[in-house]
């Protein structure tokens, strides 16, 4: 499955954020490019591109090596974009959102929810008790909501993210 760059782009942003697209398209389709032009060519300061580089280092999508330079005696880092790290990386992120939308709905099935006229604020049982079953934001009385609609939401959410995910393997 070859992923455009708009997905590239949004799960990198999703990853490491959204500061760190320009570096990623200075980076793209070149191998081993010195972090000082890199700093350069997305004209930031070194200490936040090396920040940048880091970021998207800690989610392995990019890579690197070190040489020593000969006359100053410093380690000079040149970065390589990993794209193939994009694609794990994209059914990884909708697995953690399956399982998210998975505990929500549990938590929808299973508990009772208040709301006053204003949907001011989402309150549940115990909650509402603490607070006299009265909207802590306008002081309207709380009504116990009909969630069957997010429910049904929520479940339709999980097969979609389920189909998506076995398309992908």
């Amino acid at each position: 499955m070859k992923l455009s760059d708009k997905v590239v782009e949004a799960i990198v942003s999703e990853v490491a954020g959204s500061d760190v697209l320009p570096l990623v398209r200075a980076l793209k389709n070149k191998k081993n490019v010195s972090e000082f032009k890199l700093a350069e060519d997305i004209k930031q300061e070194i200490n936040t591109t090396r920040n940048m580089l880091y970021r998207l280092h800690n989610s392995n999508l990019v890579t690197f090596i070190r040489k020593k330079d000969k006359k100053k005696g410093w380690y000079i880092y040149y970065w390589t974009f990993n794209p193939k790290m994009v694609k794990y990386l994209s059914s990884n992120l909708k697995e953690k959102k399956l399982e998210k939308v998975k505990e929500r709905l549990k938590r929808e099935k299973s508990g009772d929810f208040f709301t006053c006229e204003s949907q001011c604020v989402r309150l549940d049982f115990e909650q509402s008790t603490e607070f006299q079953f009265k909207c802590p934001e306008c002081g309207a009385l709380l009504n116990q909501e009909d969630n069957k609609e997010k429910i049904k939401e929520l479940e339709k959410e999980i097969k979609a993210l389920e189909k998506e995910i076995k398309k992908n393997k």
